[in-house]
């Protein structure tokens, strides 16, 4: 097991019987592998604890935390079926258990009392529901978060003792086993992105401002509408391949993210698109013929997104003209809408172009609203149904 510096300092806060550990950092310093690796490390050590690690949804957890939990596992030998039982995402490990569970999950929420608890992305959730599990936890609990702003957090440090909590702040630089390839991306965005650097580089406290989409919000919503389209972002080697399915009924988008990806062949996913029930119409980026044409060949109905002058803040309006409803499986495209910002000035003032950064879902999105709205848009805007 490799164990990286984060990991000794969430170790020594444990040993010292911190009740609280608090894990502020910025991107691939290994927060949430190492309390991971702290926690496998306590169930197998101790005898019949219980561990609860839990995020703002199912589908983050499992695209997250638990997925890093199973390789860790993996790594060390020791997952089975008898040890993970998929149906109710716990492990029993010796005769301790760990549990996976959403926040919003109310019945585990307010449910039987645990030993340790890990809040992932905490900042995900909020003060009532952090209240409620640390209220119910007899021991230690950890929580990890990029501070994209503050949050109750923060507050929470001011209002307790100092000895009550162990603050942790890291970066990519104490995670020694990171790729080079890996270190080489996050420090090249040092000068094009200052904040995104603030935050991500150097694991400070970051601010909403520039935020560009605020008009969005979860739903359990998905309605069936002829007004429906797929938006594809082609990705490959860092940038992940993005496909969304973007309906629109009673003047708001509807989006589920089915797809968030690296390392895809355009045989790949003409495969996944060529599934989906209805072959609906594939709306892609139109910078990359050659694979659209790939996808035609291979059965897709793919066409090429509208481009033009000014197009991505074009549609960038058009979005911002109605609410988006995300699927609770929408995780990397959620977290997308949180950092997608206009950029800065060397004076830190913000101006009307938006990074180059958390914009694979967000551009297929756009693509396919623009289909489905943008001609609307031009006879009139006001046909559409505008939230405030």
């Amino acid at each position: 097991m490799k164990l990286t510096n984060v990991f000794k300092y969430n170790l020594d806060a444990f040993k010292s019987g911190t009740r609280f550990v608090i894990n502020q950092g910025g991107t691939s310093s290994s927060k949430t592998w190492s309390i991971l690796q702290l926690l496998l490390l306590v169930a197998m050590k101790r005898n019949g604890y219980v561990i609860s690690i839990v995020s703002e949804s199912l589908p983050h957890l499992k695209r997250g935390a638990l997925r890093d939990f199973v390789r860790i596992m993996e790594g060390e030998g020791i997952l089975g079926a008898e040890t993970h039982n998929k149906s109710s995402n716990t492990f029993q490990i010796g005769n301790s258990l760990v549990e996976f569970f959403s926040a919003d999950d109310s019945s585990k929420m307010r449910g039987s009392r645990r030993d340790i608890l890990f809040i992932n992305e905490c900042n995900n959730i909020d003060r009532k529901a952090f209240d409620e599990l640390s209220v119910r936890t007899r021991e230690s609990t950890f929580l990890d978060f990029n501070p994209t702003s503050e949050f109750w957090v923060h507050e929470f440090m001011q209002q307790r003792k100092e000895s009550d909590y162990k603050f942790i702040k890291s970066t990519y630089k104490d995670n020694q086993y990171l790729d080079a390839g890996i270190i080489k991306e996050i420090e090249s965005r040092r000068e094009i992105d200052p904040l995104w650097w603030n935050v991500y580089g150097e694991g400070n406290i970051g601010t909403y401002e520039g935020v560009i989409f605020s008009n969005w919000r979860s739903s359990n919503s998905f309605p069936e509408t002829p007004k429906r389209v797929i938006g594809l972002d082609f990705g490959f080697t860092n940038d992940p391949t993005a496909i969304v399915d973007v309906r629109y009924s009673d003047g708001e988008l509807y989006i589920d993210e089915l797809l968030y990806q690296t390392q895809m062949t355009n045989n790949e996913i003409a495969a996944f698109l060529n599934s989906l029930e209805g072959k609906p119409l594939v709306v892609c980026d139109s910078a990359e013929p050659k694979s659209i044409a790939e996808l035609k060949l291979m059965g897709v109905r793919a066409i090429g997104a509208e481009k033009g002058p000014d197009s991505i803040r074009a549609g960038i309006d058009i979005i911002k003209q109605q609410w988006m409803n995300l699927t609770e499986r929408s995780v990397n495209t959620k977290k997308e809408l949180r950092n997608y910002r206009w950029k800065t000035d060397k004076n830190g003032k913000v101006i009307n172009e938006p990074t180059g950064f958390w914009n694979h879902s967000i551009d297929a999105i756009r693509y396919a609203a623009v289909y489905l709205l943008g001609s609307v848009n031009k006879h009139s805007v006001a046909k559409i149904h505008v939230r405030k």
